[in-house]
C-alpha cells in the first residue's frame, strides 16, 4: 500500500469564490420571532455567515489541522484520506476512529493527542494508542465514489485493508453516528482481528433478531417508541438523505449559506447546548466543519451514504453473535439510545457507561469523558497486538 503525506491547501480562488457567494446571498423571508422552531434561526445564521466572511480565518484553521499527521492512500481504486498519530507509551495499541455526519476527521482533533499520548494529558502512558482517523469515502478529503455500492459494510472492508497496510493485524474500533455503523460492521466482518469496539451512539439501522428470539422488553419497547417519535419530529433530514439526496445536493453544493443552515441546525439540535449552540461549540469550530464540506464539495456524497446504507442494513438473524467486546458511552443529550439488552441480543456488552453531560458530538463536547471510557474498555484487551 502506497502512503503519501497530505497537506490541506485550499486555493485563494476558492476562498474568493466563497466570499462572493456569501456576499450575494438571497435571504428568504421569514415570520418574525420563529426562532429555531421552524428550522435554522435566521438571525443566528446571518451572524454565523457574516462571521464566515469577515472574522473567520480559514488559513489559521487550515494550519492548525495541518499540524495533524495526515496521509492519503488508494484503496479499491479510491483515494482515502486519514490521520495517523503514533502513540507515545510502552506499547501503543492501534485504534481506528470513524466520524459521522455532519462531522469530519476534524471532529476528532481534541481526542487524537489524548489517546495517543495519555502521559502528556494526565493519563497513564500504558493506555497509549496508535490512532488512525480516516475520512469516510465521499466525505472531506477522501474521494467521492463514482459507483453506488459504497455503504458502511464496504467502508469497513476498506478500513480493514487500511489497518493491514499500516501493519496492524489486530486493532480496536471506535465511532459515533455513521462511524458507529462502520465500527459495528468491522466487528461483524472481522471478529478475529478486532480486539473490541467502543461506541458513543447506536445507529437506528441496527436491528437485532426479534422474530423467534426473546420478546421485546418494556425498556426496549419504550426505546422503539422514543425512536419513532424522534424520527417523526426530527428525522426529515434523514428521510431525505435516504431517498432523494441528489435533489438537495444541488442546492447545498451551490449555496454556502444553505450548507451552513443544513449543518448548524443539527449541531444545535443534537448537542448538550441548552438551545445555545455556541455554548457547546465556538463559531470557529462550527465553520471549520462547514468549510470542509464546502471546499471539498462533498455534501452530496455524504448524504448519499445514507441511501447506500439502506440497501445494506445492519440486520442480524436469530442466533448470530458478534464476539469482540463492546463498550458503549451514553451521553445524556444523545439521540434516542436503546437499553443494554438491545445490544446484548447480538453483542458481548463489556462496558455500559452513563455520562454526566454531553451529546451527539462527544469528541468535541466532552473529549475527556469519551477518552477515559475508551481507555477503560481497551485496558484489558491490549494483549497480542500483532503488528
Amino acid at each position: 500500500m502506497k502512503i503519501e503525506p497530505f497537506t490541506i491547501a485550499v486555493s485563494d480562488e476558492r476562498l474568493a469564490d466563497l466570499d462572493r457567494r456569501l456576499r450575494e446571498t438571497r435571504w428568504p423571508e421569514a415570520a418574525d420571532d420563529t426562532g429555531w422552531d421552524d428550522g435554522t434561526d435566521r438571525a443566528f445564521l446571518r451572524r454565523l455567515t457574516g462571521y464566515w466572511r469577515s472574522g473567520f480565518d480559514w488559513r489559521a484553521q487550515e494550519a492548525r489541522l495541518n499540524a495533524l499527521p495526515q496521509f492519503v492512500t488508494e484503496l479499491d481504486g479510491h483515494r482515502i484520506h486519514f490521520v495517523h498519530r503514533r502513540g507515545t507509551g510502552p506499547a501503543p495499541f492501534p485504534l481506528v476512529v470513524t466520524h459521522g455526519w455532519p462531522g469530519s476527521f476534524a471532529e476528532m482533533e481534541r481526542i487524537i493527542p489524548m489517546l495517543a499520548d495519555p502521559g502528556a494529558h494526565g493519563g497513564d502512558p500504558a493506555d497509549a494508542f496508535d490512532v488512525v482517523v480516516p475520512s469516510l469515502l465521499g466525505f472531506g478529503f477522501s474521494q467521492i465514489p463514482h459507483r453506488p455500492e459504497f455503504n458502511a459494510c464496504h467502508v469497513a472492508e476498506l478500513w480493514a485493508q487500511l489497518m493491514t497496510g499500516l501493519g496492524y493485524l489486530r486493532f480496536g474500533a471506535q465511532g459515533g453516528d455513521l462511524g458507529a455503523l462502520v465500527s459495528m460492521w468491522l466487528a461483524r466482518q472481522f471478529p478475529e482481528r478486532l480486539a473490541g469496539l467502543h461506541l458513543n451512539f447506536v445507529p437506528g439501522s441496527y436491528r437485532p433478531p426479534l422474530h423467534g428470539a426473546l420478546p421485546v422488553s418494556g425498556d426496549e419497547q419504550a426505546f422503539l417508541d422514543a425512536q419513532g417519535a424522534w424520527a417523526e419530529a426530527e428525522g426529515a433530514y434523514g428521510h431525505l438523505h435516504r431517498t432523494k439526496p441528489q435533489t438537495l445536493a444541488f442546492a447545498l453544493t451551490d449555496s454556502p449559506v444553505g450548507l451552513a443552515s443544513w449543518i448548524v441546525e443539527k449541531f444545535r439540535a443534537w448537542s448538550d447546548c441548552g438551545g445555545d449552540v455556541e455554548r457547546a461549540f465556538g463559531l470557529d469550530a462550527l465553520l471549520t466543519e462547514i468549510s470542509i464540506y464546502w471546499f471539498t464539495g462533498t455534501i452530496g456524497s455524504s448524504m448519499r451514504f445514507y441511501r447506500e446504507n439502506t440497501r445494506r442494513p445492519l440486520y442480524f438473524p436469530a442466533g448470530e453473535r458478534v464476539s469482540p467486546p463492546l463498550g458503549v458511552a451514553l451521553f445524556p443529550h444523545e439521540l434516542p439510545m436503546p437499553p443494554r439488552s438491545w445490544l446484548a441480543r447480538v453483542f458481548d456488552v463489556a462496558r455500559w457507561t452513563p455520562m454526566p453531560r454531553g451529546g451527539h458530538f462527544a469528541a468535541m463536547e466532552a473529549p475527556e469523558l469519551l477518552v477515559e471510557d475508551i481507555r477503560a474498555l481497551f485496558r484489558p484487551l491490549r494483549g497480542g497486538v500483532g503488528t
